[in-house]
């Protein structure tokens, strides 16, 4: 990519005033991976004591540092952790080079930091198929440790941006017991956005004290619910990785604390939907329910048939309502649908009522609703209680020129 690319007219107004997550520090630098004048590296430093849960991309053909991040979960807390990140590159399909580049770039933070290898956790996003020029990051080291502060988060969100055009941050406190719990994230992702397991790559920190077991069965929980149900392009991709911290720093045991669940739920689904809203070439964020389904994962797949659908994207993009094409995305997924049970709501705006247009329907009322930038697609498949919501967005002209000029 040559110039940065403008801001999406989704992105919220400003990076988030983020709190201190006590317990972690970060820092951000220049080290030429890909890019010339900008961050592309960052390092995050987590205290003694803290637990690591991740997810990771199902691609078969997954990345190096992947690879080596899901060995690593479930290690030994005692010595702290540390996440370096380097974006311009992905160290993916580079076969042994891609794993001399990972030992390497954990011993230089290993070297950095004090801190064992097994405890270093790395990835790499951007280009694929291409060798890391992993001295460029090693020789960062020395200044990413030396810069390491509690109030860099901001840094560390700019340094893991590709083609994302805005750093993509978001926090949240709860009670627990008159006290108060930390936490907050930061996300990367604009393209090739479809996730299986994890997405993109995510980061989240927070001081509550929470054992490895049970934050790992936690953020696999809401990873479904809320990373799992994102899509860009139906591209998932090699280097899919989400990472949550938990120092423990605050002294807080949030183990099965339905506050705690709710506020990290909140940080994830903030910053998915932050991944959709800087999707490549975006013009609209589109909210996709489905209810009447078989079950919750055939609703999902209807859903996800509909948000991945390039000629429903396309529609959306043209400010069509085009319920036929979400007809035909229902009778394409594999989920059990009967034609004459769905109905489809663009917005309040009842399209087709039980397998036919609604006798009340007007063109210009959803056509009225597709000229917003938030566009709600309703369906009921009209089988059971099954229910899923998805998240896209619209497929525009600005997709094929980001992507037809990506290496260049």
């Amino acid at each position: 990519m040559g110039d940065p690319l403008p801001r999406s007219p989704l992105a919220p107004a400003a990076f988030p005033d983020t709190p201190v997550v006590n317990g972690v520090r970060f820092a951000g630098a220049e080290a030429g991976v890909k890019y010339k004048g900008r961050k592309d590296v960052m390092l995050a430093v987590c205290a003694p004591g803290t637990a690591i849960a991740g997810v990771f991309t199902r691609s078969a053909t997954r990345s190096a540092p992947v690879l080596d991040c899901q060995a690593k979960l479930g290690g030994d807390s005692a010595a702290g952790a540390a996440i370096l990140v380097n974006s311009g590159n992905a160290n993916a399909f580079t076969g042994r080079n891609g794993v001399d580049a990972v030992n390497a770039v954990v011993t230089a933070v290993s070297t950095a930091t004090g801190l064992p290898a097994s405890r270093v956790f790395t990835a790499s996003t951007g280009v694929i198929g291409e060798p890391l020029p992993k001295e460029r990051i090693a020789d960062k080291l020395d200044e990413l440790a030396a810069n390491l502060s509690d109030t860099a988060i901001r840094d560390a969100a700019d340094a893991i941006m590709t083609t994302d055009t805005y750093a993509k941050g978001a926090s949240a406190t709860c009670g627990v017991d008159g006290q108060t719990v930390t936490i907050a994230g930061i996300a990367k992702g604009s393209g090739m956005i479809a996730p299986d397991m994890a997405t993109m790559l995510v980061y989240i920190f927070t001081d509550a004290q929470i054992g490895q077991p049970d934050l790992q069965a936690l953020v696999s929980r809401l990873n479904d619910k809320t990373f799992n149900c994102i899509t860009v392009d139906s591209d998932t991709s090699t280097s899919d990785s989400l990472i949550c911290a938990a120092t423990g720093a605050s002294g807080i045991d949030v183990t099965g604390n339905s506050g705690f669940a709710d506020a990290l739920h909140s940080v994830m689904l903030d910053l998915a939907h932050q991944v959709v809203r800087d999707g490549e070439g975006a013009t609209k964020f589109v909210e996709i329910t489905v209810t009447g389904a078989a079950s919750d994962a055939e609703a999902k797949t209807h859903g996800l048939s509909i948000a991945n659908s390039p000629l429903v994207k396309t529609a959306i993009a043209g400010e069509d309502p085009n319920w036929g094409r979400v007809v035909m995305a229902v009778g394409k997924s594999g989920a059990a649908a009967d034609r004459d049970a769905l109905s489809i709501r663009f917005g309040d705006v009842l399209v087709a009522d039980r397998g036919w247009v609604s006798p009340d329907y007007r063109e210009e009322d959803s056509a009225a609703h597709m000229k917003g930038d938030y566009i709600r697609i309703s369906v009921d498949i009209g089988l059971g209680d099954g229910a899923a919501t998805v998240w896209t967005c619209d497929l525009t002209h600005g997709y094929i020129s980001i992507n037809a000029d990506y290496r260049s």
